[in-house]
């Protein structure tokens, strides 16, 4: 059974108070760099167990009244159609998903940043189509000696040239599609701009990992290493907390090298720099509304474990190195924890062996571990699928709660006309048929209404899942592992 070891609300709290001194202190206006999902942040509800995925965005719809959003993408990610790998969507896109986001939360959008402009023709067409949508654009420029060459820089040819950002709100929100967008970039450059103008503003970045108030090698920040294997990102002591304060806090690599960097400009833009450690420029608090210690270590192992895997499966798939599977087992080690502690992996390779077919197997938030093989009307996550819907109805495993009669004309339709060559049901069409039938069958209705109980669940295949199945496990809330090996020996995998 999973616990709690997070208090939402009391993070809430904190975290919007914690915000609004930030703003007292610089005089009334802060421009807050959001690292991370400011909404859809899964990975902190899987660490930290009872943080709810859109806890950042509700926090900031406490605080409305004086926030507002400036969305910031990189001129290049327009050009290069760089995408988002979570969602599958471009970086253009995810601009347009942001905003409405937003605005369903009440949260006013003022404008949207092109970042290091240079004239790209695919940048020129979307700004044009964001001011045809009524959106404000404002272009930034990439700089020559960035970020080393501070007196130019802090001129007026350097943040000086680029376009200065109109704002209304005491709070004005930084935040972008992914990393690399330019989001510390641009709330120096407007501090730059306000202070010529001669208005006081601040600067200050919220992101949730690592969190600097746990130890080092706390599983939690482990898991943030594991997360980012890819940016290679290395948690570390922050040396200038430690010399101005003799306190020991967490903060990461590329934070802690740019901090003298970013304290140079500020001592040139404000005269002096505000803070004296990288670790003095967040406004965390997520520390602070752990209640279970030990359900955040070992939910946090469990996600190292996933991200190991997953890492496999993108090394499998010509998207990930060694490197990045070397250090995800090293954080392994130093969490304490190996694959062993997944049982659901020993179960589906288990049955992938007994059945020499792809094998399933899913653990229920009891902690009961059910199995799906291969047959030829369903794939092995769909007969798991199936199977654990009735072990959660008290369903007996022998019912048949689809009929073999309503599969063969899905599959004569998927085959026939619409040019699939497996005929075995997806998870989310054996979920279509199971609606379908549960219009007319108590017990397909009994086992359908078990799908909200499915959320918080694990799930490893013995082979790589379809998009199409990953996808239907991410909307159910569960959290799925592959081995790295693909069903067949095809060159081209959908």
């Amino acid at each position: 059974m999973s616990r709690i070891g997070f208090d939402n609300d009391k993070y809430l709290k904190l975290q919007s108070e914690k915000i609004k001194e930030r703003i007292a202190a610089f005089g009334g206006k802060l421009y807050l760099e959001f690292g991370g999902k400011l909404f859809d942040d899964y990975h902190a509800s899987r660490v930290l167990p009872g943080f709810k995925p859109d806890s950042k965005i509700n926090m900031l719809s406490q605080l409305k009244d004086e926030a507002e959003i400036v969305i910031v993408i990189n001129a290049s990610d327009i050009e290069k159609n760089k995408v988002r790998s979570d969602l599958g969507i471009t970086y253009d896109l995810d601009v347009l998903r942001l905003i409405d986001a937003f605005r369903s939360y009440g949260l006013y959008v003022g404008s949207v940043c092109m970042t290091r402009f240079a004239g790209q023709p695919s940048a020129i067409a979307y700004q044009k189509k964001l001011e045809s949508l009524g959106m404000k654009v404002y272009r930034h420029y990439s700089i020559p000696g960035y970020p080393s060459n501070i007196p130019f820089i802090v001129s007026d040819e350097g943040y000086g040239k680029n376009e200065y950002i109109e704002t209304s709100r005491s709070l004005v929100v930084i935040t972008a599609p992914g990393p690399g967008s330019g989001k510390m970039a641009t709330c120096l450059s407007q501090l730059y701009h306000e202070y010529k103008r001669g208005i006081k503003a601040g600067y200050a970045k919220y992101e949730t990992f690592p969190i600097w108030n746990l130890p080092l090698k706390h599983p939690v920040n482990l898991a943030y290493e594991a997360a980012t294997a890819d940016l290679n990102d290395v948690n570390m002591i922050d040396p200038f907390h430690l010399e101005a304060y003799g306190e020991t806090t967490i903060n990461y690599n590329r934070d802690v090298e740019i901090f003298p960097v970013l304290s140079a400009m500020f001592e040139k833009i404000m005269g002096e720099c505000p803070y004296k450690s990288p670790t003095d420029m967040g406004v965390n608090m997520a520390g602070y509304a752990i209640i279970d210690d030990e359900a955040t270590r070992e939910a946090s192992k469990q996600e190292i474990i996933r991200r190991y895997y997953n890492t496999l499966c993108q090394k499998r798939q010509g998207i990930a190195d060694d490197d990045q599977i070397y250090k995800i087992e090293l954080l392994m080690k130093q969490a304490g924890t190996s694959i062993a502690d997944r049982p659901v992996v020993t179960a589906a390779n288990v049955k992938a062996e007994m059945t020499g077919e792809p094998a399933a197997a899913i653990e229920l938030p009891d902690g009961r571990i059910i199995t799906g093989k291969t047959s030829a009307l369903l794939g092995a996550s769909s007969a798991m699928l199936l199977n654990a819907l009735k072990a959660m109805a008290g369903i007996e495993d022998g019912v048949q709660l689809i009929s073999p009669d309503t599969i063969g004309p899905i599959q004569t339709l998927k085959v026939n006309h619409l040019g699939n060559k497996n005929p075995r049901l997806h998870t989310d069409e054996v979920l279509i048929a199971l609606s379908i039938c549960a219009s007319t069958d108590e017990q397909a209705r009994r086992a359908i209404d078990q799908l909200q109980n499915l959320k918080g669940s694990e799930v490893h295949s013995s082979v790589i899942l379809s998009q199409v199945d990953i996808n239907t496990f991410r909307k159910l809330g569960i959290n799925l592992t592959c081995e790295p090996t693909y069903q067949n020996q095809s060159l081209y995998h959908k």
